[in-house]
């Protein structure tokens, strides 16, 4: 039997946008600081982030956190050329790691046991608590207004942890290339039960071979398993099918495009997206939806372009609608 497409879609869209990407790196010299720094998760994990400073008497109030797709890391190139180009329009720009970043990584050792992370390993729902670390981390140096950008898988990333936390210093969501819906399948039976036996007995991060692939494809028991799990509300999170949607619960604009030259979505599921969205009562005060000209999944040599489609979104928004909870109390 063939596993569900649920976990098709987490392993096998990376990888086949890894060889359909252009490999030509379009990235310019630094020319204002940067920073190499790191955050404490809420379990104790340290991840890596690169800091885009713009100049001083140009720097606006908020911050753009940007969070990596499935198998890649905050310095993938097209990532230190969007975070550059935001500076040069004077946006502080955070690119980050969460756990899940690279195929496969250590985060760290608990009682003698080593603790992996990553696309094969890790466990995605726990993200939250790299970027709750990351929001501390953030208010430490003095940046309190959050705009969190999702590239392709870290787009559920970022919408979860609002879901789950809202965050009340994050003012603004962007989704970048990710799944905006897929119809809910169960897996193969007994792959898992297979993953549930193994993590029930402690090898979790022993990893299952997903069946009927064109190439090898592996995933642990354990993210197998988070992935399954995934409650309707966060894998429907726009209600294309169900009302109680994770969109409901947020309340900062959200921002959605896709590179119209091979990424994984366009205008129709843009489309679906907003139409989901406005069927509910409650949610966003505005979602707003693009497309990036010429570009690809990862935006190779349209870097620029992201950056003034993210700051001409925010820049549009009615005042009200680019203030924090605080603001609006005052």
């Amino acid at each position: 039997m063939q596993a569900g497409r649920l976990v098709r879609k987490l392993v096998a869209s990376v990888f086949l946008l890894s060889f359909g990407c252009r490999s030509e790196m379009n990235v310019r010299p630094a020319e204002l600081p940067e920073e190499v720094v790191y955050a404490e998760s809420e379990d104790g994990f340290v991840n890596a982030g690169i800091l885009f400073s713009p100049r001083p008497e140009e720097a606006k109030p908020e911050t753009i956190v940007w969070v990596h797709g499935w198998g890649v890391n905050f310095y993938h190139p097209t990532y230190v050329a969007v975070g550059r180009a935001l500076a040069e329009r004077g946006y502080t720009c955070l690119s980050v790691n969460t756990r899940m970043h690279d195929i496969g990584n250590v985060l760290g050792y608990r009682r003698g046991r080593r603790i992996r992370g990553g696309g094969y390993w890790g466990v995605a729902s726990e993200q939250i608590r790299d970027l709750a670390g990351w929001s501390a981390f953030a208010e430490k140096r003095g940046l309190r207004r959050l705009i969190l950008v999702g590239h392709s898988a870290g787009w559920a990333a970022v919408r979860e942890y609002q879901f789950r936390r809202e965050d009340p210093r994050v003012v603004g969501l962007v989704l970048a290339s990710g799944m905006v819906w897929a119809k809910r399948e169960a897996p193969d039976p007994d792959l898992l039960a297979q993953a549930r036996r193994l993590v029930q007995n402690g090898y979790g991060d022993d990893l299952l071979r997903l069946p009927n692939r064109s190439f090898p494809s592996f995933v642990s028991a354990a993210t197998f398993l988070d992935t399954y799990e995934t409650p309707d509300e966060l894998y429907d999170f726009f209600g294309v099918e169900t009302d109680q949607a994770g969109v409901t619960r947020i309340r900062c604009p959200i921002l959605a495009f896709f590179g119209t030259d091979g990424d994984v979505g366009g205008e129709k599921d843009l489309e679906l997206l907003k139409a989901a969205v406005g069927r509910h009562s409650s949610g966003p005060p505005s979602v707003s939806v693009t497309m990036i000209e010429g570009a690809d999944h990862m935006y190779v040599g349209q870097e620029d372009q992201v950056a003034e489609t993210i700051s001409r979104w925010w820049q549009g928004l009615p005042a009200a609608q680019r203030a924090t909870r605080e603001d609006a109390l005052e």
